[in-house]
């Protein structure tokens, strides 16, 4: 029994040994993806909204401008909300951390806030009341 009981240490060793492989290759590629996320929302540049900002408008023109930079479609929520500012910064902040991640879900939850949009899209909880 001692020849199986040491082929099958052999075996566990070369399994975790194939495990840590695949976990530096998961890593590197984790970190590669992170490089080209922060690069790519590093380049891109938007005015913060302002009070005199039709909130519409710079919605759209943020829109017009993530397409024309090429930001990541998963990063366009959470840019939007660092950019909006009063009550559009307050409706991005009651967002969960999944619903900020969905661009339609920042959009809505903010018009909504505005109440611009007169209904909150079904299955986004953040916004519960419209706020004055």
């Amino acid at each position: 029994m001692q020849p199986s009981g040491v082929a099958q240490v052999e075996v566990l060793t070369q399994a975790i040994q194939a495990i840590g492989q695949l976990l530096a290759v998961q890593q590197l590629q984790g970190a590669h993806q992170q490089e080209w996320m922060q690069c790519n929302a590093a380049l891109f540049r938007m005015p913060r909204m302002t009070k005199d900002h039709d909130p519409e408008a710079y919605i759209e023109a943020f829109e017009q401008k993530a397409i024309q930079t090429g930001l990541d479609r998963s990063q366009w929520g959470h840019q939007l909300g660092v950019l909006v500012i009063d009550k559009a910064q307050a409706a991005y902040r009651t967002l969960s951390r999944e619903e900020a991640q969905d661009y339609e879900a920042v959009k809505a939850t903010i018009l909504y806030r505005l109440q611009i949009s007169p209904e909150l899209p079904a299955g986004i909880q953040g916004s519960q009341a419209k706020g004055k």
